[in-house]
């Protein structure tokens, strides 16, 4: 019996997520398969080891990603992890659309309830 569950998290950018695990300090494996309890696999793109034998793993679902892991085993916490990763991403993607875009980052500053606020502009 498998204990995998499956999260659908609005990521669409491969290259972005990857940069994003890195930058959190995640070493990756990548096309890899993700253990789980009684030795259970499943396939992911992205493959965050643990050496408790409980991985993390991110792999294509249609137009996003969707995180996938045996979370009773892998003793982590789901949510402060998923949200990390989300606020990371998020911020790495406005910056990406900011350059496309031709505009400047003219300030930006973490709040104490950790809120990023950026201030963008450009010359027209």
């Amino acid at each position: 019996m498998s204990h995998f569950t499956t999260i659908k998290v609005q990521i669409k950018n491969g290259e972005i997520l990857q940069q994003t695990l890195q930058e959190l300090g995640y070493t990756l494996e990548y096309n890899k398969k993700v253990r789980g309890y009684a030795g259970n696999k499943t396939n992911a793109e992205y493959v965050i080891r643990q050496d408790n034998g409980y991985d993390l793993g991110f792999r294509r679902n249609g137009e996003t990603y969707e995180l996938v892991a045996d979370f009773w085993g892998a003793k982590i916490d789901q949510q402060a992890f998923v949200n990390s990763i989300m606020q990371k991403y998020a911020h790495k993607m406005l910056m990406t659309s900011v350059q496309e875009q031709g505009f400047n980052v003219e300030e930006e500053e973490t709040l104490e309830d950790g809120t990023v606020r950026v201030v963008v502009g450009r010359w027209v």
